[in-house]
């Protein structure tokens, strides 16, 4: 039998509808997503962390779940808003329903309520505390215990999820594209490249693979003198969730690091590079989630289409003589790429390796390889 559940917002807007996944209450950041597909990725990237994703394609559910598709070792998204939950998937990868792995994952969610509605609220009053329950309390007393959750502000939740133990990563993508249909061969492994697990995708590890990396992951605490006595051709510093700036240390590890060795950071790696510079980040009001956000890279011209996933920004006004801001967000103007050639260092606030989006940025995992090169 269906269960009603609530979703009750800090700011005292409440939805009803019909829980799904897991039974019962969970608290997190109501987010919204706006890719249309990929939802398998979305819930297990790291970077999602204590939040309830909202996707706004209406029906979601429709290919299922497979081992394939997973970006994280677990599901790290606390919660998930549909419209419409598809029972049935129609997919050859499906080995369950979304239901059915969330269950087994011990996630819960709500569908049945008007996305689009909250999608909008959202825009308006930005992203905010949430809790989705189906345990039957009034709408208020959920209403209460969303006020009374901490914000992602301040929170260190990449250190939280990185990896304990340093590990070799050498796999490359399961099927590597061109864009043209026609299937590239991986280069042969000529840089060794250390990197930074704030809470990483696999795909990533995967494209570095590509381009000829052998990649060693290290816990987001590792040093800088432990990270240049490996004697790495280069760094990377992965994306991951909460609050750049309050990520223990790694401001200082990374400043330690530029003009030592080339260095390639992306998402909530770009906002460290850039606090390491002396810059300052802040909180979005809804932020960037989807595989749909056009940048602009300022040294070319070209727009690419992208795929984003982060709730902090960085303030370009703060690195004003410290690096050169090459690409910017065309819906917004915010910072989406920076670049330091002294010291042979650049930083995309976007995902090059998509999982899901587009894939108009790969390109840049051959511009680490051609920096590493020399």
């Amino acid at each position: 039998m269906t269960k009603r559940a609530v979703l009750a917002l800090a700011d005292g807007t409440t939805f009803e509808g019909r829980a799904f996944g897991a039974v019962g209450e969970t608290v997190g950041e109501v987010v919204f997503n706006t890719t249309m597909y990929g939802y398998q990725e979305v819930l297990t990237d790291p970077s999602y962390v204590g939040q309830i994703v909202t996707m706004s394609y209406p029906e979601i559910g429709n290919v299922g779940a497979n081992p394939e598709d997973e970006e994280g070792s677990r599901v790290h998204a606390v919660g998930m808003v549909v419209r419409a939950l598809s029972e049935q998937p129609s997919n050859w990868r499906a080995k369950e329903s979304l239901d059915a792995y969330l269950k087994r994952n011990g996630v819960a969610g709500i569908e049945g309520i008007d996305t689009r509605r909250l999608v909008r609220h959202l825009r308006t009053h930005g992203a905010q505390m949430g809790v989705i329950s189906s345990e039957g309390l009034s709408p208020l007393a959920l209403v209460e215990r969303a006020r009374s959750a901490r914000g992602m502000e301040g929170l260190d939740l990449a250190t939280g999820v990185s990896t304990k133990e340093a590990y070799t990563f050498t796999q490359p993508s399961p099927d590597v594209f061109t864009g043209l249909g026609e299937v590239r061969v991986p280069a042969e492994p000529r840089f060794d490249v250390v990197a930074y697990d704030y809470g990483l995708k696999k795909s990533m590890l995967h494209f570095l693979v590509d381009v000829g990396c052998r990649v060693t992951v290290v816990p987001a605490n590792t040093s800088a003198e432990e990270v240049l006595a490996r004697k790495p051709n280069g760094v990377f510093l992965a994306n991951g969730p909460g609050d750049p700036a309050a990520v223990k240390g790694a401001d200082r590890t990374v400043a330690a690091l530029l003009g030592k060795v080339p260095v390639f950071g992306i998402c909530l790696g770009h906002q460290i590079m850039a606090l390491a510079l002396g810059g300052r980040t802040y909180k979005m009001k809804f932020g960037h989630r989807g595989g749909n956000q056009p940048v602009k890279d300022l040294t070319t011209g070209k727009v690419e289409i992208t795929a984003q996933n982060h709730g902090f920004a960085v303030d370009d006004a703060s690195l004003k003589g410290l690096a050169v801001v090459t690409h910017i967000n065309l819906n917004d103007g915010t910072v989406e790429g920076l670049a330091v050639p002294d010291a042979r260092a650049f930083s995309v606030q976007y995902h090059p390796e998509a999982s899901p989006g587009p894939h108009d940025a790969r390109y840049l995992f051959d511009r680490f390889a051609k920096l590493m090169a020399g």
